[in-house]
């Protein structure tokens, strides 16, 4: 899909449809405002369908013989509820109410006093492009699907036009990321991962650097082989480095949890554990490659960014790993596996030791580690543990501003006593209250104290069953723009 910015009023565009938001007080003269053409037909229309422009209210309307001639109309409810993410979410709906309608170019208005020019073009562009995304690739026969080809971003000056393009790259981004987190455990793999990591290095000119298992083993990453040494697809330890505009002055780590698939060992996972959707346990990878892709493109001042992932499966064989043994990660420390369902953080731990070598200003880690922390924060929003409160604070506003919400959690000293182990260093699970909180602690054994750091646990919001917002059914893609928000913001700031 297209889109261009435009102050112009509607009726002097070429778009066959309209979609319009409008606030549950004096709606009507909204309309008026914005449409005034077609205004009369259309109130009478939506009178006689008791519109109330409540939250949530959405009709459309075919106006034969006028221009438009198709009109969506979304209620607002109050304006003082109507913030970053309402308005991404509007958008979406009313770019997803043009499918099957014939609608070629759609105009977008939208309320966006109060909103930064900025912010506006990315909810307006991310909520109408990505709530189109549709993946087909396993399909026979795709299903036919008409959707607007443009799309009018009106109340948005001319000079927003340059920054539709960098909100196009982090719409691919996310896009690839939901490819790679939908995409089947039989295609999407170790081996996979690494072919889509090589192509973003040929394709963007990056640094790519993989590590086989001989490799993994020179680096005494003990704990990730431990987690890969029952799988019949080789892992692969993913490395890609994104060369800024200009000199280098800080360098950030982004690290995604690769499990393909997660079977949980040998401690399998039962009846009702999700087994069947455990192809999304790779969704901190997806994220980061996804990152990956928009930030290559975007190629921000001064950023040299490091995207890594421990890329492997988890299943049950001869060669598995067996609860109980006793592994050492590639810092020394050694673990007792007391869980062999809680293998990301092993493959995340040797992956925390590697980067924290690299000396950055920041390293951040996304996974999809814990059920504890979808039972603590549902579908929506992702867990973030940090002892360090200014990078807490700069990723709880970049996922705000991106519609992909954080909330903190407490990194509890006192509960570490549930990792101690009486034979090695540490367990990997401690008990099961507080299980995402003991997760977190965990991870923290393993990055040097002082860089700074964040745990991310996207375990709810990776995967959505019936689709919100500008997310469809199925993988989100989620985390991909709140990392690209963070990294813009964090270039944004040198030399000030």
């Amino acid at each position: 899909m297209d889109f261009r910015c435009s102050t112009s009023p509607f009726a002097e565009l070429s778009c066959d449809a309209l979609g319009i938001g409008l606030f549950s007080g004096h709606w009507q003269d909204q309309l008026k405002a914005v449409a005034p053409e077609i205004a009369i037909n259309a109130l009478a229309l939506l009178q006689q369908r008791e519109f109330k422009a409540k939250s949530g209210d959405l009709i459309c309307l075919t106006l034969p013989g006028q221009k438009p001639s198709f009109l969506i109309v979304a209620g607002l409810g109050e304006p003082e509820n109507f913030d970053g993410r309402a308005l991404r979410s509007t958008a979406a709906k009313l770019a997803k109410a043009c499918v099957g309608s014939g609608v070629e170019a759609l105009g977008l208005s939208l309320p966006l006093e109060g909103f930064a020019p900025g912010e506006a073009t990315a909810a307006l562009v991310q909520g109408a492009r990505l709530a189109l995304f549709k993946d087909d690739r396993f399909r026979s026969e795709p299903e036919p699907r008409n959707k607007p080809n443009s799309c009018w971003l009106l109340g948005l000056n001319e000079l927003q036009e340059a920054e539709l393009e960098n909100q196009l790259a982090i719409c691919a981004g996310v896009e690839l990321a939901r490819e790679l987190v939908g995409g089947p455990p039989n295609l999407v793999n170790a081996l996979s991962l690494e072919a889509t990591a090589r192509s973003l290095a040929n394709e963007f000119d990056l640094e790519l650097t993989v590590l086989d298992e001989e490799g993994c083993r020179q680096k005494g990453m003990g704990a990730f082989l431990a987690v890969a040494q029952g799988a019949c697809i080789p892992p692969r330890f993913i490395h890609l480095v994104i060369k800024p505009v200009g000199a280098v002055q800080h360098r950030l780590v982004l690290i995604g949890k690769g499990l393909s698939f997660d079977s949980g060992g040998y401690n399998l996972k039962t009846g009702g554990s999700q087994i069947e959707l455990m192809k999304f346990d790779m969704g901190g990878c997806g994220a980061v490659l996804g990152a990956a892709r928009s930030l290559a493109e975007l190629r921000l001042e001064g950023i040299e960014i490091h995207i890594i992932s421990a890329t492997t499966e988890n299943m049950v064989s001869a060669e598995a790993i067996h609860p109980g043994a006793i592994i050492t990660a590639s810092n020394g420390k050694t673990i007792e596996i007391n869980n062999t369902d809680a293998e990301g953080r092993l493959t995340l731990a040797d992956a925390l030791v590697y980067a924290s070598a690299l000396k950055p200003d920041a390293i951040v880690d996304l996974a999809t580690l814990t059920g504890a922390c979808v039972v603590a924060l549902g579908d929506e929003i992702a867990g973030l543990w940090s002892p360090h409160d200014e990078l807490a604070q700069q990723l709880l506003e970049a996922g705000r501003a991106a519609g992909e919400p954080l909330w903190r959690m407490p990194l509890q000293k006192s509960y570490k006593d549930g990792l101690k182990s009486s034979l090695a260093d540490l367990k990997n699970t401690g008990p099961r209250p507080g299980g995402a909180i003991t997760a977190a602690l965990f991870l923290q054994e393993f990055v040097d104290a002082d860089i700074p750091w964040a745990h991310l646990d996207i375990a709810g919001p990776v995967w959505n069953e019936k689709g919100k917002g500008p997310d469809p059914a199925g993988a989100t893609g989620f985390g991909v723009r709140l990392l690209v928000n963070w990294c813009q913001a964090f270039s944004a700031t040198l030399g000030k």
